[in-house]
């Protein structure tokens, strides 16, 4: 879930998708194996939701001459599967999905864009460390805008005894964008999150952040709208979700960030509004 100017190549996009589809629609097909045998899942899931993302006034007003941010509606597929020796993510994004490439009547704020995620943990051995694979790709059609960042590092797995997980990285990052492709210092981060109930209903927490921090100076003056950015870069949502039955599940998140998004030296955040379908 992202906004504005960026991503990656047709054939790493078309890649992504595969392996995505491939983690979350194969499973079930998984099930049929003897248990206990290194292809048999321990967890799955896989999900397609409706999303509504609000901008503040502020961000938009901070952002009117730096990549400006306009509101905007997302599909997004979503879904992982985890093994005994590693576990996996993706999500992949329609933004504005009714709209054209170049949407005239917003000046381009409106364009058709997509974006995804792939996650990946390998674990190294019986222990909580892993090895850790991020790739993100975001690609704003109507500018030919491409971004796609690559992180490779080590993982951590943790759940505490009240239920709270919680999943850290670091790793060494490299870009590949229009404006700039090479080594761009280093990400680390989190998703973290939590299941309680109340007023008997199903709740959950979670948290993705993203600390970008050692960006290459070509980078930042290159892929960032009038000025220049900041070498840290923060990114990341706080979501509330309701679990109503095994079908649906709605939420309400706060999307944060700063030195991130096309946007120079500004905090911007917004509400995203979703409902989910979900398939497993």
């Amino acid at each position: 879930m992202t906004a504005l100017t960026h991503t990656r190549s047709p054939f790493v996009s078309l890649g992504a998708g595969v392996l995505l589809a491939g983690a979350t629609l194969a499973t079930p097909a998984l099930a049929n194996e003897p248990a206990n045998t290194p292809m048999t899942p321990v967890w799955s899931f896989a999900n397609v939701s409706l999303n509504y993302l609000d901008w503040s006034r502020g961000t938009e007003a901070r952002t009117a001459n730096n990549a400006a941010k306009s509101d905007f509606t997302f599909v997004e597929i979503e879904g992982g599967v985890g093994y005994s020796w590693g576990e996996f993510y993706g999500f992949f994004d329609f933004e504005n999905p009714t709209n054209n490439q170049f949407d005239e009547s917003s000046g381009g704020k409106d364009n058709f864009r997509t974006a995804g995620k792939i996650t990946s943990h390998i674990y190294l051995g019986d222990s909580p460390l892993s090895l850790y694979v991020h790739v993100y790709d975001f690609r704003d059609y109507g500018f030919n805008a491409r971004e796609q960042d690559q992180i490779l590092g080590l993982g951590y797995r943790t759940t505490f005894a009240n239920g709270l997980w919680f999943k850290p990285f670091i790793g060494a990052a490299r870009v590949q964008s229009d404006g700039y492709t090479g080594m761009n210092g280093y990400m680390a981060g989190w998703v973290a999150g939590y299941d309680f109930a109340a007023f008997d209903q199903n709740f959950s927490i979670t948290n993705w952040h993203e600390q970008t921090f050692g960006r290459d100076s070509d980078y930042l003056s290159q892929n960032y709208v009038n000025g220049t950015a900041g070498s840290v870069g923060t990114n990341g949502a706080l979501s509330l979700w309701w679990h109503p039955s095994d079908l649906i599940t709605t939420g309400v998140q706060y999307r944060y960030s700063e030195n991130k998004l096309g946007t120079p030296d500004a905090y911007q955040n917004a509400m995203i509004y979703s409902i989910k379908l979900n398939l497993l």
